[in-house]
């Protein structure tokens, strides 16, 4: 049979899918609740569209042919896709449904993320969060190149393309070795303690939000401690502070990584909440999910 038109619809379709579960032209017809000859036509036309026959004609009904058996199951697929497709629409457009990527630090993945991703399995079953852990600075440049839609990031550019948000305050704490002198005096260490020991840092280029934290923490108590490493990640900090290599600044919620060898201490004469963890995303996203998050967290 040669292909006359270039297409099909669902009309026709349904009507394919009612003669075949019938395996009656007559019966289908009285089921959609049409004439039987309207009906004929639409699966003519539908046997032209594909290019071959769907049925043998018999005179008890109609009998699905072996390449109508194949056809019977995309079409089926096609029909259920069209009636789910306005509903799934539906939810994409109010943010019930679609994808979210997220980057975020390592520490955030122990206090603000864990949260999100629980609001989201909880009020947002439809939506799917894409996760990756990535410093700051990739994660502002991975929002600008439209690879992720929201960061958890320590500090936020000055930028006409971005909104964001305060989402969780921290305080600088010192993690040292359990056996370590500072772990021994009889009263919460100071930063002058601090300095006459070697201390892990973090990386000016790679991290230079605590970098920076640092460095003016020691810088305004008049202090030049010993740095012995630059170090990206928090996490990473706190593996070489728990190989006993000397002793950090970390934020408070990096205690929950309680690593055997680790003691977290607070110190005297630090003032509390000065690191910040900010939710950002671009002004013109475009996700209707990611609205629907930032509503609920």
């Amino acid at each position: 049979m040669a292909t006359g038109d270039v297409g099909y619809t669902l009309d026709q379709l349904r009507g394919f899918v009612a003669v075949a579960e019938e395996s009656h032209f007559g019966r289908a017809a009285e089921r959609l609740r049409m004439t039987q000859p309207p009906l004929s036509r639409q699966v003519q036309r539908l046997e032209r569209a594909v290019g071959f026959e769907l049925f043998l004609r018999t005179q008890r009904g109609a009998e699905l042919t072996p390449a109508g058996r194949i056809f019977l199951e995309e079409a089926r697929r096609l029909l259920s896709s069209a009636d789910t497709a306005p509903l799934r629409a539906r939810r994409v457009a109010a943010g019930t449904a679609g994808t979210i990527r997220i980057g975020f630090t390592a520490v955030s993945a122990l206090t603000v993320l864990g949260r999100w991703i629980s609001v989201a399995a909880e009020e947002l079953p439809g939506v799917d969060l894409v996760l990756s852990e990535m410093v700051t600075h990739a994660q502002l440049d991975a929002l600008l190149a439209g690879e992720i839609e929201v960061g958890l990031v320590r500090q936020v550019p000055r930028s006409d393309l971005l909104d964001s948000r305060l989402v969780a305050r921290d305080s600088l704490i010192l993690a040292a070795p359990r056996d370590h002198v500072l772990t021994r005096l009889d009263r919460t260490p100071t930063m002058e303690d601090i300095a006459e020991h070697d201390v892990v840092t973090y990386s000016p280029s790679e991290a230079w939000y605590f970098y920076e934290l640092v460095v003016a923490a020691f810088q305004q108590a008049h202090l030049k401690p010993r740095y012995v490493q630059h170090i990206s990640q928090v996490h990473t900090v706190l593996s070489v502070v728990d190989a006993g290599l000397g002793v950090a600044l970390v934020p408070s919620s990096a205690s929950a990584l309680n690593l055997s060898n680790l003691v977290f201490l607070d110190i005297a004469d630090l003032p509390p909440d000065t690191v910040e963890l900010h939710a950002v995303w671009r002004h013109r996203h475009g996700n209707p999910a990611l609205d629907a998050l930032l509503r609920r967290v």
